[in-house]
């Protein structure tokens, strides 16, 4: 009677070139999918980016266990599916951008369509270039390349000419004032990190160069694209299921504004990890060296910098700056609003560093607050509107005001002043309570 192998050691035994044929089919049946035809867009659909990235993916898992990255008869195999996989994954998250844009809701976006068209012609070019020298590449290690290849039909686009009905109407959530409130303060702080880029227009390849990467970089991104995922997930979690089916227009429009934020920083995210990871800086090693010259030439290197900046970038700030005005209304709709009568700062009254403090409390929070007088108003969130009413009060000598808004910045304006707007009565500054130091970063 034969004994039973074990199906661990049986699997264990087997060659890594017996493996690596295994693991590199799916891949190459891709590559050689697009780089025996002249392609088109139509072949680079949503199926068929799912199915590049996650087989170049599953391949360079393999390399890597295998010590690719240090062999110099497979280290440009191996990089070569890190490309596929970066880039692929980029393609997939901009084909959704062009496919869900009518659901967007977005302004003016003629100009963005025609510069998301231009991007991913630009990932397909690529993707195409690279897959060729996979093959060429693949050959020269003796890996078999698949007789069964695929056809157009086994990768279906994404779209149909139906839509099912929506007939789940659950309405808006409880508590939905409050969830408003954060998630427009959380769109509006992160708006705050995007403006100062000052990206109103492109830059030239010389500025891109000094802002990449050590400005803009993966690290910084993936952490707003975090960010950014976690806002959207908290909206449709607590606010409106729906997502961007909303019924109310407000939210569907504010919706559509951080979802394709999310989505252009995932293209972002993708491109610069390739950049800084293959094309940058890729060490002192002749086979480095060589293997990204090669890459270069695949992956045009400023075409990838111009569109992660004067595009993704670009309309990233672009529409966080669109949708400031529609936070700050949906903010303003729902916020908690109060009063609190306070001192003014002793001898000195409003000056400078008190009014700065104010303005700064009221700015972090995002909500209206006004310092009323009599019948005069004044925003609490201009330094320069609180000097004026800082005038009014040393001319009438009021020695306590009300401010009125956003409950939030009333607390801490309170606390504010209960330590004399953190200065001594000579103008000189003295520590602020811990619950205020985030003004010190401001």
């Amino acid at each position: 009677m034969k004994a039973k192998r074990d199906p661990e050691t049986t699997e264990t035994s087997r060659s890594y070139a017996e493996k690596v044929k295994i693991f590199s089919q799916e891949y190459l049946k891709c590559c050689l999918y697009i780089s025996q035809f002249k392609p088109s867009s139509a072949m680079f659909t949503k199926y068929f980016y799912s199915a590049m990235t996650s087989s170049s993916h599953l391949l360079e898992d393999f390399l890597d266990s295998h010590g690719a990255k240090s062999n110099k008869n497979w280290y440009l195999y191996r990089e070569l599916s890190a490309a596929v996989r970066h880039l692929s994954s980029a393609g997939y998250f901009q084909k959704h951008i062009l496919t869900r844009m009518e659901f967007y809701d977005l302004p003016e976006d003629r100009k963005f369509r025609e510069e998301g068209e231009k991007t991913i012609s630009f990932l397909n070019s690529s993707l195409t270039r690279i897959s060729r020298v996979v093959i060429d590449e693949a050959n020269r290690l003796a890996i078999p390349l698949p007789e069964n290849l695929y056809k157009s039909d086994d990768f279906p686009d994404i779209a149909t000419g139906d839509t099912l009905p929506s007939d789940i109407h659950d309405g808006l959530k409880q508590e939905e004032k409050k969830n408003i409130v954060k998630i427009a303060t959380d769109f509006l702080d992160i708006n705050a990190y995007f403006e100062e880029f000052g990206l109103f227009e492109p830059f030239d390849m010389k500025k891109i160069r000094k802002l990449v990467p050590e400005k803009v970089n993966e690290v910084e991104i993936r952490t707003y694209e975090m960010r950014v995922h976690n806002l959207q997930s908290y909206f449709d979690t607590y606010v409106v299921q729906g997502g961007t089916t909303a019924r109310n227009t407000k939210f569907r429009q504010f919706r559509g504004l951080f979802s394709v934020v999310l989505h252009l920083l995932q293209v972002m995210g993708r491109l610069l990890h390739f950049y800084e990871r293959h094309l940058h800086d890729a060490g002192y090693k002749d086979i480095y060296k060589k293997v990204k010259t090669q890459l270069s030439f695949m992956v045009k290197t400023d075409t990838l910098l111009d569109r992660t900046i004067n595009y993704a970038l670009y309309y990233v700030c672009y529409f966080l700056n669109k949708g400031k005005d529609l936070a700050h209304e949906l903010l303003n709709e729902s916020i908690e609003r109060k009063e609190v009568t306070v001192g003014i700062p002793k001898d000195r009254g409003f000056h400078c560093r008190p009014s700065l403090l104010v303005a700064k409390i009221v700015n972090h929070y995002g909500g209206e607050v006004a310092l009323v007088i009599g019948p005069d108003r004044f925003d609490a969130s201009s330094v320069l509107d609180m000097q004026w009413a800082g005038g009014k009060i040393q001319q009438e000598k009021i020695t306590e005001v009300v401010f009125e808004g956003d409950n939030r910045s009333l607390r801490d304006i309170e606390l504010l002043a209960s330590v004399n707007y953190a200065e001594d009565r000579m103008g000189k500054g003295i520590p602020l309570p811990k619950e205020l130091q985030y003004l010190l970063n401001k």
